[in-house]
């Protein structure tokens, strides 16, 4: 018997799938930008240009996805105030005059982004870049601070804030540059995708298990039932190797070769064919009939329990002899029917011994007659006073 998957093992396959699969599993998508900073100062001691470009910031939530440059200024050491917090921080702008566009540098914390960008929005910077906290290292981080307007907001990393803000402490001119860099894409799963996929998962779980559990049963059941056929079979055919068998002659008194035929293959008798005898007289080839009783237990004419017509009742495996039913009146029983045999045409030697020829009782004439409405032969006994010669005839 072969086990083929269960639909309900496909069933919760693709209901996994749906759930992650499902309109709004996957939750509001999160974009973002990063930026590109140029920094560009002169050597003092070598009076030479020093730049650098790398594309290390990112942009703020809120922040316009836009260009910004000046000079780089940084909260006064003398306000204490280096995070720039607090509304009236003054900012350290080297190199700055008058009206010129200028980026006011601070570090995170203190207080929020908002705060933040407000208190250099106050003193007119056209932008404002925070840097990162130590612990973070070259890390960025969103920030929200909605409400701050249209001044360009963006973070870099500790490294590179520090780097900036030890050259404008030493009174050192820096212009920074900001550019808008790559656009990113970062999908959330919402919560309630989350609850979906894992009820889809433990309902897939359950499934499996009850599943796995059924199949294990019907398996050790089937098992248990080839076992006890196989036993029951092997019985069954040692009771069938009980009943008598004969060899067909040419030219025998009592069947005609060319009108009589098996039921159960439909052909007819041939000589040397080897037949076997029912209890009910029905007779067949015991190459059809064999299998036949193995798998029915009764004829296929007469629909007669052959089994219990042995004297077998119940289970195989508890055999107990009973006395064989009587035969109807007119009819023959088995032990008034006596064939022929010769012994160099008996059957093969696996099967039990038909009816010697050697009995006491002399046998009678036996006769075949055809069934009306039946292409089998009931075998019937005719008494036949030429032949018989004692009390049982």
């Amino acid at each position: 018997m072969e086990w083929r998957r269960r639909p309900e093992a496909r069933g919760a396959l693709a209901l996994l799938a749906l759930a992650l699969c499902a309109p709004g599993a996957r939750g509001r998508a999160h974009e973002w930008f990063s930026a590109v900073v140029s920094t560009e100062y002169v050597d003092p001691q070598t009076n030479r240009s020093v730049r650098s470009v790398s594309e290390s910031g990112r942009f703020g939530d809120s922040s316009p996805k836009e260009g910004a440059r000046g000079l780089v200024g940084v909260p006064r050491a003398e306000d204490r105030d280096p995070e720039g917090c607090e509304a009236g921080t003054r900012f350290l702008v080297p190199g700055g005059r008058g009206a010129a566009p200028w980026v006011a540098l601070v570090a995170r914390g203190g207080c929020t982004f908002k705060e933040k960008v407000l208190a250099a929005a106050r003193r007119n910077a056209s932008a404002v870049v925070l840097y990162n906290e130590e612990r973070h290292g070259n890390l960025t981080a969103p920030m929200s601070h909605a409400g701050t307007g249209n001044i360009v907001v963006i973070m870099v990393s500790y490294p590179k804030g520090r780097e900036i803000v030890e050259l404008v402490q030493k009174d050192i001119p820096v212009t920074v540059t900001i550019g808008v860099g790559t656009r990113h894409v970062q999908e959330f799963i919402s919560a309630q995708s989350v609850v979906f996929v894992a009820i889809a998962f433990i309902t897939m779980m359950i499934i499996s298990l009850a599943w796995l559990i059924f199949y294990y049963i019907q398996r050790f059941l089937y098992t248990g039932s080839q076992f006890g056929s196989q036993s029951h079979r092997k019985e069954t055919k040692k009771v069938i190797g009980q009943l008598p068998v004969h060899t067909v002659k040419h030219g025998e008194k009592g069947i005609d070769v060319d009108a009589e035929s098996c039921a159960v293959c439909i052909e007819n008798f041939k000589g040397r064919d080897v037949i076997r005898i029912l209890p009910c007289k029905h007779i067949f080839h015991r190459i059809c009939i064999d299998p036949w009783l193995l798998d029915h237990r009764t004829c296929p004419m007469c629909k007669l329990d052959v089994i219990k017509a042995l004297g077998y009742w119940g289970e195989l495996e508890d055999v107990q002899e009973v006395t064989a039913p009587e035969s109807p009146p007119g009819g023959v029983s088995a032990a008034d029917l006596s064939l022929t045999v010769p012994d160099g045409e008996r059957s093969d030697a696996g099967s039990s011994e038909s009816p010697s020829t050697s009995d006491p009782v002399p046998p009678c004439g036996a006769s075949f007659k055809e069934d009306a409405g039946e292409n089998t032969a009931l075998l019937e006994t005719g008494r036949s006073d030429a032949q018989c010669d004692g009390p049982a005839c």
